[in-house]
């Protein structure tokens, strides 16, 4: 292995870009993009100083030979490429979902594990502060015994954001491929666990959306999203990807804990929200933890229990939930970047290149997690019941 590492990125977009600095910040030389545009690739590789540009994925692989790869593109144009990367020998760096489907996920992580090549699940909004910080008291044990989860969110989305990617369960899209594989990643983070069992329904409440041409960045969508009162040519894809959901789960935490929690996973895309409604809960046999925000943005609360077991809401001194903000130290232990997003793909890289230079795994998501979640989502999506998972 070369001294310094080098990597590819397949997609020129939000993902792709953030994937390509990521890599950077944890010490790989970036030495190549490929995208389908060809345009458009080149233009973002010129800006980032990136010297390949090119459309043709296998063909960039054979003549670069990178040391990684980096998937920043939708979930459904992963499949083929993480076959062509593993093919090639190459540590595979991916965003979430892994695959659109399940099965595909399993023969991506099977695969991967025969070639021995490493690999990381960008599921990344594990690594927000304040679910560190979660995490860090509950196994401090300042809530007790862990019993309950809780993740709420509701986004009002605009019902006329143009079709792209995320409107088709088979290009990757959808609210529990791009929405609750964060949410899950930061349960099973705080409480150190795994997924056991999984039960849940969806809702599609978006059937038609309009097509607009020439978007580049999904984050600019809903700066052109059409009047259809003033534009009555607009041309309509229909959309099966689902918008909202309502997830129950049981996940067994760490080894010092006795009995599985029971967690709730509620999502409303198009709904909107109550004031500051998002946000995470974890309830313990001695205290509470609630978090700001549907991704654990913060600020973070803790309120105890009372000596006989209550809330304490009656009794003088114990109605405020105490704030704790994460300690220096632990900030220490982070990428010292603004974006929530950034950030979390930067600490995933650092750990990730870590263990490729062999300095030890951290315990960071590998493809076993993208093809548990994937499991996961398509249970849910199926609505039967409950299901084991592998």
């Amino acid at each position: 292995m070369a001294e310094k590492l080098t990597a590819i990125v397949h997609g020129s977009g939000y993902a792709g870009k953030g994937h390509a600095e990521a890599l950077r910040d944890a010490g790989v030389e970036v030495i190549g993009m490929v995208s389908r545009t060809p345009e458009v690739v080149k233009a973002v590789a010129l800006e980032m100083k990136i010297p390949f540009a090119g459309t043709d994925w296998e063909a960039a692989l054979s003549e670069l030979k990178p040391d990684i790869v980096a998937l920043g593109t939708p979930g459904g144009a992963h499949y083929d490429a993480l076959l062509a990367a593993i093919e090639s020998g190459c540590h595979i760096y991916c965003d979430k979902p892994l695959t659109s489907y399940a099965n595909e996920s399993k023969a991506v992580y099977e695969k991967s594990k025969a070639a021995g090549i490493k690999t990381a699940f960008a599921a990344s909004f594990c690594y927000q502060p304040h679910a560190l910080l979660a995490q860090e008291l509950v196994e401090q044990g300042a809530i007790g015994e862990p019993q309950e989860v809780e993740f709420i969110s509701h986004y009002n989305l605009n019902p006329l954001i143009p079709f792209g990617w995320s409107h088709r369960i088979d290009l990757g899209g959808g609210r529990l491929s791009n929405n609750f594989t964060h949410k899950l990643s930061i349960a099973l983070r705080i409480l150190g666990g795994k997924l056991l069992r999984i039960n849940g329904e969806t809702r599609n409440d978006m059937h038609v959306a309009p097509v607009v041409e020439g978007i580049h960045d999904f984050r600019d969508r809903n700066n052109y999203a059409p009047d259809p009162e003033n534009d009555p040519d607009i041309n309509w894809e229909s959309v099966d990807a689902e918008y909202s959901y309502t997830v129950m789960a049981k996940i067994q935490p760490s080894a010092e804990h006795r009995m599985p929690v029971s967690a709730l996973f509620k999502h409303g895309g198009m709904q909107p929200r109550y004031h500051h409604e998002d946000s995470v809960a974890i309830y313990g046999s001695d205290a509470a933890i609630h978090i700001d925000g549907a991704y654990a943005t913060g600020p973070l609360f803790i309120k105890e229990r009372n000596s006989d077991g209550s809330a304490g809401d009656r009794v003088p001194g114990k109605l405020d939930w105490k704030q704790i903000d994460p300690s220096d130290k632990l900030l220490s232990l982070i990428p010292d970047i603004d974006d929530d997003t950034q950030r979390n793909w930067t600490q995933l890289a650092r750990e990730f290149v870590a263990d490729i230079k062999g300095e030890g795994y951290s315990g960071y998501q590998t493809f076993n997690d993208g093809w548990i979640f994937q499991e996961a989502i398509d249970a849910i999506r199926r609505a039967d019941g409950w299901n084991e998972m592998p």
